[in-house]
């Protein structure tokens, strides 16, 4: 049986279990070109139990026109590998499953001018394989009928085993990422010294200097990172929409779930559109870049220490069912129709 060529350009960390959990469902093989990473999880060696090489983008056409693949699967990012692969799989008759994370059209030229195409693959895609019901519904707009949703997942045993216990008792907030504008670092940082509350606020990432008050973790591993969802109160996601850029998801959002954490997030975040982050049910929703809004939601929650634990709670049953056997058995389903279709 011919494996599946599934091209993407970084595997992250918290992607890493569930590419091995796919392979022992349906035989593929990782092509990684690279390029700028966007996440704050930090790129991770390819798992060692499949099959991968590291390609140049302009390489991708060729390696699908091959012919030793039953199957092509291509990410959104890519801005050569993606419309090179569809060509040559188009070209060899071979399926070709696009695995979507858009769910609004970014208005830069470059998106604008790739639409239509982007549309194309969308309707004749044998398969689009999407994070969750918001990525879903955009697809579906743009035409494509064969969609399937595997959901963003991490390693929830690892994320929800025991931490170091909490040495302050007052009230916690956190967050998690880049300084990029797009992440909502200044929104939140200003919200917090608005909110006025008597607690801690840290940042953990690489973000340069901060504002006095502010504890900067710098960056830190997973072991490190899980300790800071145990000793804080509320993960806070202030992502903003950009002409370029809209969160897919925020698997930080998982992370802290399994570790009890309650979530404050903004609309223009992935994990809230698709439904895991519900406000008033394990955490607040707030509109992006509205900073009283955001400090008013800090000073809610900490003031109100018992629905603070109520909402972390119900995020911790949550998120239960977003496992990588879940993402690989409905990512092994889309594989298994393309090829038949």
């Amino acid at each position: 049986m011919k494996p599946v060529l599934f091209i993407t350009g970084h595997l992250d960390a918290n992607r890493a279990a569930g590419f091995e959990r796919l392979h022992a469902r349906a035989p593929i093989e990782l092509a990684l070109f690279g390029g700028p990473h966007q996440h704050a999880a930090p790129p991770s060696a390819a798992p060692a139990a499949v099959p991968h090489r590291r390609i140049a983008q302009r390489d991708a056409g060729a390696l699908v026109a091959g012919g030793a693949y039953a199957a092509v699967v291509v990410g959104t990012g890519g801005r050569v590998a993606l419309p090179a692969a569809w060509r040559a799989a188009r070209s060899r008759g071979l399926p070709f499953v696009f695995w979507a994370a858009l769910w609004r059209t970014p208005r830069t030229a470059a998106h604008l001018a790739a639409l239509p195409l982007m549309r194309r693959i969308y309707r004749e895609a044998a398969a689009v394989v999407t994070y969750g019901p918001h990525v879903s519904d955009y697809v579906r707009a743009q035409g494509a009928t064969r969609v399937h949703e595997a959901p963003q997942a991490v390693d929830n045993a690892f994320w929800s085993a025991a931490a170091a216990p909490r040495e302050d008792e007052r009230f916690a907030a956190l967050f998690v990422g880049r300084p990029a504008r797009e992440k909502g670092l200044e929104v939140a940082v200003s919200a917090w010294r608005h909110a006025g509350i008597d607690g801690t606020f840290t940042v953990a990432g690489e973000c340069g200097a901060l504002p006095a008050g502010i504890i900067a973790a710098g960056g830190v591993d997973s072991p490190v990172l899980r300790n800071l969802y145990a000793a804080s109160d509320v993960l806070v996601v202030p992502s903003i929409a950009t002409r370029r850029f809209i969160e897919p998801w925020g698997l930080v959002v998982n992370e802290a779930m399994n570790q009890n954490t309650a979530i404050i997030a903004t609309d223009a975040v992935g994990a809230v559109a698709g439904g895991l982050v519900r406000h008033g049910r394990n955490g607040l929703v707030v509109p992006a870049g509205g900073e009283r809004a955001l400090a008013g939601a800090l000073a809610e929650l900490a003031g109100d220490r018992q629905r603070c634990r109520s909402l972390a709670a119900a995020g911790r049953e949550d998120v239960r069912p977003y496992t990588h056997e879940a993402w690989a058995d409905a990512f092994a389903a889309a594989l298994a129709a393309s090829v038949r279709a």
